[in-house]
């Protein structure tokens, strides 16, 4: 008898799921967590770097949660454009131009983005950002 195949996710499977669900939590303006858990593992760590006003480590769903809240209130927009990835076993390496508009000014920036992922049952178990230039991001906030 044939065993099934054991399909993974594809790394732009990952990161549409990903990104949507992050999407769909900002717009519904829920305190519910239920739509992150679809794409987020519950003992999710988002590491930000420490220059920018969502500095820190963000843990599990709770944190997850916390850490769009926070950047719903610095940013209008937040937009994806030209996104490439790559895949290994669990990790995804992904790239991207990041354009990001100021809530309180309403000045946009683009710059590139680059961002390594691990992947644990098809949801995200760790992210660690990387901004281009964290400087540029800071002087529109002022």
């Amino acid at each position: 008898m044939d065993k099934p195949l054991d399909r993974r996710r594809t790394a732009l499977e990952l990161l549409e799921n990903m990104f949507e669900a992050e999407m769909r939590f900002l717009k519904s303006g829920s305190e519910s967590l239920d739509i992150l858990a679809s794409a987020f593992h519950a003992e999710v760590v988002v590491h930000e770097p420490q220059s920018l006003p969502y500095a820190g480590d963000w843990n599990g769903l709770d944190g997850v949660g916390a850490l769009f809240r926070k950047m719903g209130e610095i940013w209008s927009d937040v937009t994806v454009e030209s996104l490439q990835a790559a895949q290994n076993d669990d990790m995804v390496f992904m790239s991207c131009t990041l354009a990001l508009t100021s809530r309180a000014n309403g000045a946009t920036i683009k710059q590139p983005f680059a961002e390594v992922l691990r992947f644990k049952d098809d949801r995200l178990i760790e992210g660690t950002p990387f901004y281009y230039d964290t400087s540029e991001i800071l002087a529109i906030l002022r």
